[in-house]
């Protein structure tokens, strides 16, 4: 019977440790078939709470708590880049949608784009910097302060720009997002005390494996009606496609700009995780209850933050071996100078 379920659980654990080691490749696939299958969204739309829950879950089990509390006492860098990510961006978006005049022509794009800037950063933001091989530490820590606050600032944003557009209060909005991240952290926190961290860490890429199913899910839940809204109004739907990759490009742009002088591997690593927006966040407080343009647009967004970190992976690698040389060549002539 032993050697049964070994072999009954050793297939599924092969094929989620293969999913996993396939990296930005299996994540950048994962918005096509989504896109390509169009009833398998609307098998699993009623499952995106779930999903937006297992990939919380999966995040918050995976904190190394010693990178956490080594950068928590440099608290500098990590409440700059959480003001901005938290703050700086929805507060920027929120004023260009009510001076373009945006809010009042179209709506339904206005509360996406609220709700996108409000979202606390993707929880897979760190897995995603480490498969660039870029600082995932540092994206961990900030994500963890961002996700915390969220509550609160979603709550002061929604009742500043989005007044009558949600059907749900702003302080009935902070509290669901509360109690999302608090049931997520709970249940995290059990994983961890009953498997322990050396066994998370050890069944990394299965783990991996699983995150990229639960993605799966949830781009397929919201990517259900892509085809069809591209058939029924072509124009538009590809307008949204273009101002979703605009947005994430521009958000990747500014904030690795910003954060520069901490040299551009580091800021890369942080423009990575501020372009990528927890939308699912923002569906499972709101219950789906959106308007169609406000899912389209939700829908487009799944091509950005699938497809970039696969295309910026060169990029990371250039910063990266650079930042490498830099610090090798600082090492090497220190030495000489000890030499001396």
């Amino acid at each position: 019977m032993p050697s049964l379920l070994q072999t009954v659980f050793a297939l599924p654990l092969r094929a989620l440790t293969w999913l996993g080691s396939q990296g930005t490749r299996a994540v950048a696939a994962v918005v096509f078939i989504a896109a390509a299958v169009p009833p398998l969204g609307m098998l699993l739309r009623p499952y995106v709470t779930e999903a937006i829950f297992g990939l919380l879950c999966i995040s918050f089990m995976r904190v190394d708590l010693a990178a956490l509390y080594s950068h928590l006492r440099r608290p500098a860098l990590v409440a700059t880049a959480t003001a901005w990510t938290t703050i700086g961006v929805p507060l920027i978006v929120g004023l260009v949608a009510h001076a373009t005049g945006l809010t009042a022509r179209s709506p339904g794009l206005a509360l996406a784009l609220m709700l996108q800037s409000m979202a606390s950063p993707m929880m897979a933001s760190p897995a995603l910097a480490a498969l660039m091989g870029l600082d995932a530490t540092l994206v961990l820590v900030t994500l963890v302060t961002s996700t915390a606050l969220v509550p609160f600032t979603a709550s002061l944003f929604a009742g500043l720009f989005l007044g009558d557009m949600l059907t749900i209060s702003p302080p009935a909005l902070g509290l669901k997002l509360l109690g999302i991240l608090a049931a997520s952290l709970l249940a995290a926190t059990l994983i961890r005390w009953v498997f322990g961290a050396a066994a998370i860490q050890r069944h990394k890429q299965p783990i991996d494996g699983f995150n990229i199913i639960i993605l799966l899910i949830f781009a397929a839940a919201i990517m259900g009606d892509v085809v069809s809204d591209l058939v029924a109004q072509p124009l538009f739907t590809i307008g949204l496609a273009g101002l979703s990759f605009a947005i994430y490009f521009t958000l990747l742009a500014v904030t690795t700009l910003l954060f520069r002088r901490i040299g551009y591997e580091r800021a890369l690593a942080l423009g990575l995780m501020v372009s990528q927006r927890n939308l699912g966040l923002m569906l499972a407080a709101t219950a789906g209850a959106l308007p169609p343009t406000t899912w389209l647009y939700f829908a487009m967004t799944q091509f950005p933050i699938h497809l970039a970190p696969y295309m910026l992976t060169p990029i990371a690698r250039r910063f990266t071996a650079r930042a490498d040389g830099t610090g090798a060549a600082a090492a090497t002539s220190t030495t000489q100078g000890v030499r001396s």
